[in-house]
């Protein structure tokens, strides 16, 4: 796909997409090249099509929430290589929690308590600090408790574009 004319705005856009620090929404890049969501599109579209070629090492990725560049899984070794550092692992309470998170969310530490049969404050709080898991509002009633959920970095950090894209689980929690 050959936009003439259109390299500068498409620039513009690699550009914005190289520093935006989460996926962003078509709609927005739209306002930000100030172009119709159709012309962000075809740029997208243009983009994706240049990543596509062997001598990239880039790639569009669409989630959700919007959409970011990435690196392409070929060139994985070169970034931990780049970021090497011990890794903190989850503990096995930690994935845990994690895991009843994003299969039943929202949900309550409660909750979350009585499907693992022991107290998750610990691993919740660790959750929370790595930014895999988010404080979703309360629920209505007795106490208003806080509801969990799963967040962007969780999808980034588990390769997953969506929830949707969780393997399905052999046994309901």
């Amino acid at each position: 796909m050959a936009l003439l004319f259109r390299e500068k705005e498409i620039a513009a856009l690699e550009a914005v997409l190289f520093m935006a620090r989460e996926p962003l929404p078509p709609a927005r890049l739209a306002e930000l090249l100030e172009v119709s969501p159709a012309e962000a599109e075809e740029f997208l579209a243009c983009l994706a099509e240049r990543y596509e070629r062997e001598d990239s090492g880039l790639t569009l990725v669409r989630y959700e929430t919007g959409v970011r560049l990435g690196a392409k899984g070929e060139t994985a070794p070169y970034i931990q290589a780049l970021y090497r550092q011990p890794a903190q692992a989850l503990s096995q309470a930690a994935l845990e929690v994690l895991a009843v998170i994003a299969y039943r969310q929202p949900v309550t530490r409660g909750e979350i308590d009585l499907i693992r049969g022991v107290q998750s404050d610990s691993a919740l709080r660790t959750l929370l600090e790595k930014d895999l898991a988010r404080e979703a509002g309360r629920r209505e009633g007795a106490g208003r408790p806080f509801l969990y959920a799963t967040t962007p970095e969780f999808l980034r950090c588990f390769n997953l574009t969506a929830l949707a894209d969780l393997p399905e689980l052999g046994k309901q929690l």
